[in-house]
C-alpha cells in the first residue's frame, strides 16, 4: 500500500463525469480529524457527486484517495463504511416504520451464535441505546417507533447510526434544512460533541451564517474545480461568495420597483379548513406581496387552499375583477394559477422523469395536434428554450430531474409553470436549500414576472427575503391576516409583533420562533 501523510481523508485529482458531462474536473481536497470541513458551492457545482465518491456511490474516473495515509479504492457504500465514513443525507434512508434501535442496526443486524442465526435485539437495543446517550438522547427511545419522533431526532438516530459504525469522519448533506430552530441547536451541539472526539465532519450548507458559527474550514467549488480552501475565521462572507460564483453579487436582493396597476389577484372571504376567521387580501400588478409568520400560522395552508389542493369551506378567488371556481389544482390551472411548492421533489417534479416531459406536464394540452396525439418535437424544443433561458445545469433535457442539484431542479418546476402561461404565480419558500447564486437567480425571474404582467405572492419564512424582494408583507398568525404593511413601513420587529401578538421580544426570538424553535 502507498502511504501519504496528514489528513484523515485526503482526494488528489479527483474527476469524474457523466456521458459527456464532465462534472468533477481535478478536484483536491484534505479534510483533519476533529474539525467541520464545509463544502460550499452553486448548485451544481459538483458538491453531491464528490461526497458520493467518498461514500462509494459513485466510482472516480480517475484520481487518488487516501485514507489515515494509505492510498485506498472505495469501489462501493461497504467499503466506506469499513473504513469509518458514514452519511446523513437531507432526505433520512429511514424506515419510519421500525423501532429506532433497529433502524440504527438495519442492514447489519447483530446475530446470536448456534446453529440457528437469530437476531440478538436486546444486543441492538443496549448499543443503541449508548450510542443516544452519547448525543444526549433519552436512551429510552431506542425502543420507540421511529416514526414518532420529530425530524430532528430522526437524524440524531442517523447519526447514533454513525456512532455504532464506529466512524471517523461523518458527511452531513444541508443536515438542517428541514429542522426546527430548536432541533437546529440540538444538531450543533451534536456536532460539537462529535469533533471534541476527534470525529471529522464534512458539512455541506448553503446557510452562510450556519457556516460561519459551524465551520473550521471551507472548500469552495464551482463548475467542478477546486477553488479554494479557506479558514472560515478569518475569511469574510462576501469573500467565499464572490469566490463559489465567479463575480460580485453587489445586490443579494435585487429588487426592482414598477408602476403599481390595478388589481390583478383579490381572495374574499376565504375561510381554510381549521381556521376560526375568513382571510381577505388582494395584489396588484407591478407589486410582489410577501407572507410571513411563525411555523403553523397557515401560509402554506392558505396557499393550498387557492390552488385547489386543500378543500375551503367558503370563500371567493378573482382575477382581473373576473371570479374563477376552483375545486382542484386542475381548475386553478385551467384560471392562470401556478404554485411553487415548498416541497420541490415530492410535490413539484416526476423525479425519475426527463427534464422535458416535467416542464411540459402541467400543460399537455399544448403539445397536443388536431388527432390529440402529443407532439414530442414540440415539447422538446419548449424544454430546451426554458433550459437555455434559465440556465438549468446540465442542459440536457433527457436528463431525469432526480439527477440535477437542488437549485436546478427549482429552475425546472418554474420552467414547468411558465410553459403554462400562468398569470399568478404563487412562491412557497423558493429559495429553500438552494445557494446564493441561484437565488439571486430567482428574485430576477420574479422581477421580470412582475414586469411581463404577472402577478407574484412569495411565502418565505426567511425575513431579510420578505424585506428585500417585496413591495408588501401580509403578516399571518393562527390562520389569519394580522397585519398589512407597506415594505417601507415593515421591519423585523413589528412584522414579530403581527406574528406573535407579543409587544416586547427580540428579533432573535421571533427568528427562532419562524423556523419552530
Amino acid at each position: 500500500m502507498v502511504t501519504h501523510a496528514g489528513s484523515l481523508l485526503e482526494l488528489k485529482a479527483i474527476k469524474k463525469s457523466f456521458n459527456q458531462n464532465h462534472v468533477l474536473k481535478g478536484i483536491d481536497l484534505g479534510v483533519r480529524a476533529g474539525e467541520v470541513h464545509v463544502l460550499l458551492g452553486e448548485n451544481g457545482a459538483g458538491k453531491s457527486t464528490l461526497i458520493k465518491i467518498m461514500t462509494g456511490a459513485y466510482q472516480k474516473d480517475a484520481g487518488e484517495i487516501y485514507w489515515e495515509g494509505l492510498n485506498v479504492q472505495i469501489n462501493n457504500p461497504v467499503d466506506a463504511m469499513n473504513l469509518g465514513i458514514a452519511t446523513i443525507y437531507q432526505e433520512l434512508n429511514v424506515i419510519p416504520e421500525l423501532k429506532v434501535y433497529e433502524n440504527i442496526f438495519l442492514g447489519r443486524e447483530i446475530k446470536k451464535g448456534g446453529k440457528i442465526s437469530l437476531i440478538d435485539h436486546k444486543k441492538m437495543k443496549k448499543e443503541a441505546e449508548r450510542a443516544l446517550g452519547m448525543l444526549g438522547q433519552d436512551p429510552k427511545i431506542a425502543d420507540r417507533i421511529l416514526g414518532e419522533l420529530g425530524i430532528g431526532q430522526q437524524q440524531l438516530v442517523e447519526i447514533a447510526k454513525a456512532l455504532t459504525l464506529d466512524a471517523k469522519l461523518i458527511i452531513m448533506d444541508e443536515p438542517t434544512a428541514s429542522l426546527s430552530g430548536s432541533e437546529v441547536e440540538q444538531l450543533y451541539k451534536c456536532v460539537e460533541q462529535l469533533t471534541e472526539r476527534g470525529i471529522a465532519i464534512v458539512f455541506i450548507s448553503h446557510r452562510l451564517d450556519e457556516i460561519r458559527r459551524m465551520g473550521d474550514r471551507i472548500t469552495i467549488l464551482r463548475d467542478g474545480f477546486k477553488i479554494d480552501t479557506l479558514n472560515v475565521k478569518t475569511t469574510e462572507t462576501d469573500h467565499w461568495i464572490e469566490l463559489m460564483v465567479g463575480r460580485s453579487l453587489d445586490e443579494k436582493y435585487p429588487k426592482q420597483s414598477f408602476t403599481l396597476g390595478n388589481e390583478g389577484f383579490r381572495v374574499e372571504n376565504l375561510k381554510v379548513a381549521g381556521t376560526t376567521e375568513p382571510i381577505d387580501f388582494s395584489v396588484n400588478y407591478g407589486e410582489i406581496v410577501g407572507i410571513s409568520g411563525l411555523v403553523g400560522a397557515g401560509r402554506t395552508e392558505l396557499a393550498r387552499a387557492i390552488f385547489g389542493a386543500d378543500k375551503h369551506e367558503q370563500g371567493k378567488v378573482f382575477i382581473d375583477g373576473k371570479q374563477v371556481k376552483i375545486k382542484s389544482p386542475k381548475d386553478a390551472i385551467r384560471a392562470g394559477i401556478a404554485f411553487i411548492t415548498e416541497d420541490r421533489k415530492s410535490e413539484g417534479l416526476l423525479l425519475d422523469q426527463p427534464l422535458d416531459f416535467n416542464i411540459a406536464m402541467a400543460n399537455m394540452k399544448k403539445f397536443k395536434n388536431k388527432s390529440n396525439l402529443v407532439n414530442l418535437k414540440a415539447i422538446r424544443n419548449e424544454a430546451k428554450n426554458y433550459v437555455k433561458e434559465l440556465k438549468v445545469r446540465p442542459d440536457d433535457i433527457d436528463l431525469h430531474a432526480r439527477k440535477l442539484s437542488g437549485g436546478n431542479q427549482q429552475k425546472v418546476v418554474i420552467a414547468k409553470w411558465l410553459c403554462t402561461k400562468a398569470k399568478v404565480f404563487i412562491f412557497d419558500e423558493p429559495t429553500r436549500g438552494i445557494d446564493v447564486g441561484a437565488k439571486v437567480e430567482v428574485y430576477r425571474l420574479m422581477n421580470q414576472l412582475v414586469e411581463s404582467g404577472a402577478i407574484v405572492l412569495m411565502i418565505s419564512s426567511d425575513l431579510p427575503e420578505i424585506l428585500g424582494m417585496c413591495d408588501r408583507v401580509l403578516v399571518m398568525s393562527e390562520g389569519k391576516i394580522t397585519a398589512d404593511l407597506a415594505i417601507k413601513e415593515a421591519t423585523q420587529e413589528r412584522i414579530m409583533k403581527a406574528a406573535t401578538g407579543v409587544e416586547e421580544a427580540s428579533t432573535e426570538q421571533f427568528i427562532k420562533a419562524a423556523t419552530g424553535g
